[in-house]
């Protein structure tokens, strides 16, 4: 772009710079170009945000549940006929390839879809007669505003795991999305007022520190749904905790894939290439850690080193890209700095991708964000590159004796997100599925990102709060239970009554 965009703040249903002076360049990954510079909100920004949701909630939260549904209807009408735009966006600023910014909208989508089921998921428990003359029952009702904090790496459907089970649920939503891939959030707000939904119910804040430090002090924000690195979750789980939100703070990860001696060896080769360097690493449930079982790794390790060599490291507007930058060049310079700190330790280097040249991923990508994919061999469970979450395209091979020892070192590690294992063994199956300690399982299959209905979230060090992402655990989380009991004038005795209510 010749001329960089000013992407704004989205607030009360209109497009607004807001007050504060602040920007931040935003880059397109692949060629290191600014295409826009983002305004980060001041407090004033914020305050202003929470005031259109505080000032909507009441007559939104009045809304029948049905008629919530159908504007989560026409917005899931909407978003399905803008789904290659929204990508193209994801691959603008992000730098993911274009198919897997295609599956990203697609992942968000599904839970859209499934917010239009609220009417049945807000249904309450009824029990008649519960004591003489006494009904029992309970309702779920929306908390107010709410807000949601949201990672780089998943622009739409990170958002979309809080903003429509919210929004749906009768609450009111600010949305502060990370500052390095700003528009998305805004074009969804855009679509979400062209479905119909009132001015003031959905609002995006651009910021940084700034703005989150606001969100978790407001006294009018109720809830805050985060999903970021694991010290920074721990930071807005107890930040906001001490300021009585509740809270929900999805932290980081080290994924690990268990491979048995029996697996099929092309399987899991395929499955580690895709789920170690898919969106250059840059996701919570990439493998970054391949656990290989007895002698497998001889087997398994000549292959990984020419997948990895020949991997297709393209600007992700190539539909034959496999891989594209990373999306900054400071996690560049992180990224190499744990390669460094790999060799340093002793881990064997087998692929390098420190050395990957712009120049082979496209015309005009020479000073883009690049790294190629990048394997160790002989990592051991005291370095740097295997206790940490690197976060990029780095695969590190660890070699177990036997599955007890494979069990023993994914429950040590402090990180409980996702993990996979790849056999024919049913019964190391099941003992892999009840034993391990961590909140998503995938037997042969390498990313078991939960659907829609069926809720995201780790153990341990992953998660701080109570609640998984979306799904029932997701209505759980942005509504409050009432009970009520009854009973009318004409069942109630004479004379004063000293004792709670019982079943007799």
């Amino acid at each position: 772009m010749t001329n960089p965009a000013h992407i704004a703040h989205y607030i009360n249903g209109a497009v607004t710079h807001g007050n504060s002076p602040r920007t931040q360049p935003v880059y397109n990954p692949a060629t290191g170009a600014v295409t826009g510079h983002v305004s980060l909100s001041n407090v004033a920004d914020v305050n202003a945000a929470v005031a259109a949701a505080q000032k909507a909630f009441p007559a939104w939260a009045d809304t029948p549940p049905l008629r919530r549904a159908r504007v989560m209807f026409k917005f899931l009408e909407l978003i399905n006929a803008n789904k290659d735009k929204l990508a193209h966006m994801i691959t603008a600023e992000h730098g993911k390839v274009f198919t897997d910014a295609q599956g990203e909208v697609s992942r968000g989508i599904d839970i859209v879809e499934f917010a239009t089921g609220i009417p049945q998921l807000l249904k309450g428990d009824y029990t008649e007669q519960v004591s003489t003359g006494i009904d029992n029952w309970t309702m779920r009702q929306p908390l107010g505003v709410v807000a949601g904090i949201t990672p780089f790496n998943f622009p739409v459907m990170v958002p979309a795991w809080m903003f429509p089970v919210a929004i749906a649920a009768g609450n009111t939503f600010v949305l502060k999305p990370s500052p390095i891939d700003p528009t998305p959030a805004l074009f969804m707000a855009e679509l979400l007022k062209q479905a119909g939904l009132p001015d003031g119910v959905f609002n995006v804040v651009q910021g940084d520190k700034e703005a989150v430090d606001a969100l978790l002090v407001h006294p009018d924000v109720k809830a805050i749904s985060f999903v970021g690195s694991t010290p920074i979750a721990n930071y807005i789980y107890e930040t906001g905790a001490h300021h009585g939100k509740r809270v929900q703070a999805l932290g980081g990860a080290k994924n690990h894939m268990v491979v048995m001696p029996d697996a099929d060896i092309d399987q899991v080769v395929d499955a580690l290439i895709g789920a170690a360097y898919g969106s250059a690493g840059e996701r919570c449930m990439a493998i970054s850690v391949a656990v290989l079982v007895g002698d497998v790794a001889d087997k398994v390790i000549p292959k990984l080193i020419e997948r990895t060599k020949t991997l297709q490291v393209l600007n992700g507007e190539n539909l034959a890209a496999e891989m594209g930058p990373i999306v900054t060049d400071v996690a560049r310079q992180r990224i190499t700095g744990y390669i460094d700190a790999g060799v340093a330790e002793g881990a064997k280097l087998l692929v390098d991708g420190r050395h990957f040249d712009g120049a082979q991923a496209g015309e005009g990508c020479k000073n883009g964000f690049w790294l190629g994919g990048t394997l160790f061999d002989h990592v051991t469970t005291d370095m740097k590159i295997y206790k940490e979450e690197i976060f990029g395209p780095v695969l590190s091979c660890v070699r177990v004796p036997d599955f007890a020892k494979a069990v023993e070192i994914i429950n040590a590690h402090e990180f409980g997100n996702g993990v996979s294992c790849f056999t024919r063994d049913g019964n190391v199956a099941r003992e892999f599925a009840r034993h391990i300690q961590v909140g998503m399982v995938g037997i042969n299959v390498p990313i078991p990102v939960p659907m829609a209905w069926h809720g995201f979230g780790g153990w341990k060090k992953s998660l701080f709060g109570d609640m998984h992402a979306y799904g029932e655990e997701g209505v759980r989380f942005y509504t409050k239970q009432k009970s009520v009991m009854q009973r009318w004038p004409e069942s109630i005795g004479k004379g004063a009554e000293f004792v709670m209510p019982t079943s007799k």
